[in-house]
């Protein structure tokens, strides 16, 4: 049995929707495994949509938004409607409104992102992914030359944020030691479909 069987094979545990949470620190990998984890769902034909935490986090901000994901994403798509949200759009280094963005109902929603798997959402979740990747430094230098050398400061205190985020929120403790935490409690290590 792969992930992707797993997941399908429980209930949607969020009204109508599968939740897979895809967390970890900045720089090691989450979006890159997502977009991967979301090919492999619709590779099976499953209505996959995915909503990052970026798309909500600000320098600022890093956690305290949640709600509002809540509110415009999650309880929609739980009732079967569309979500409706404005991202933050990061693509000149720092955060502004993006355009309004549609999550048409889906059977699977990924989250993807710091905080993705957090203690308020995990009774709802289908599947738990955590991508650890490498040390500090190196997803430090990773996610400067993807995002600019603008970037250094502002990611350097968000790394001292997000250690002390995952600290008290206990994330990487209800995560298997393979990297997942499934409906099943089955594991499998990448592999998807």
């Amino acid at each position: 049995m792969t992930l992707v069987d797993d997941v399908l094979a429980g209930p949607p545990r969020w009204g109508r929707v599968r939740l897979v949470a895809v967390d970890g620190p900045s720089g090691a990998g989450k979006t890159t495994f997502a977009a991967r984890l979301v090919d492999a769902f619709r590779a099976r034909g499953v209505t996959t949509g995915l909503v990052a935490t970026d798309h909500y986090a600000t320098w600022d901000d890093p956690v305290a938004w949640w709600p509002r994901l809540v509110t415009e994403v999650l309880r929609p798509l739980a009732a079967g409607r569309p979500a409706v949200y404005r991202p933050v759009d990061w693509t000149t280094g720092a955060p502004r409104p993006g355009p309004i963005r549609t999550v048409h109902p889906v059977d699977v929603l990924v989250l993807e992102g710091v905080s993705a798997g957090r203690a308020s959402i995990r009774p709802a979740l289908s599947a738990l992914c955590w991508v650890e990747g490498p040390d500090p430094e190196t997803r430090l230098a990773r996610a400067v030359r993807r995002d600019g050398e603008g970037v250094r400061g502002p990611l350097a205190a968000w790394q001292q944020f997000e250690r002390g985020w995952f600290a008290v929120d206990g994330t990487r403790g209800h995560v298997h030691p393979d990297g997942l935490v499934l409906s099943s409690g089955l594991t499998q290590r990448e592999n998807f479909s």
